[in-house]
């Protein structure tokens, strides 16, 4: 599946990061909704799931695009210190590195 341009940026300046291992990005989750929001994406669920101690440790994020009809979907969960793991579907399909 084909990235969006606005993945593609966040790529291109580091901002998300290819896992081979969990074969998932290493990303912030709000940059990644900020990227397919400005791309059509329209917010349809946000859940995010939290520690006791009132921490965010995870969550989901599904968007529609009314002019296509397309569906993206993210899951991410936050294992400190390093940055989330974000898996980004659109239409069913990974994405997944270019």
């Amino acid at each position: 599946m084909e990235a969006n341009d606005r993945l593609d940026q966040l790529r291109e300046h580091g901002r998300m990061h290819w896992l081979d291992d969990t074969q998932a990005w290493r990303a912030e989750p709000d940059e990644v909704l900020s990227a397919l929001s400005a791309q059509g994406f329209e917010e349809y669920k946000r859940e995010t799931a939290r520690a006791p101690r009132g921490g965010v440790t995870g969550g989901v994020w599904q968007g529609l695009d009314p002019r296509t009809g397309a569906v993206a979907s993210t899951i991410w969960f936050h294992n400190p210190p390093t940055a989330p793991t974000v898996f980004i579907t659109i239409n069913g399909h990974p994405l997944t590195t270019p």
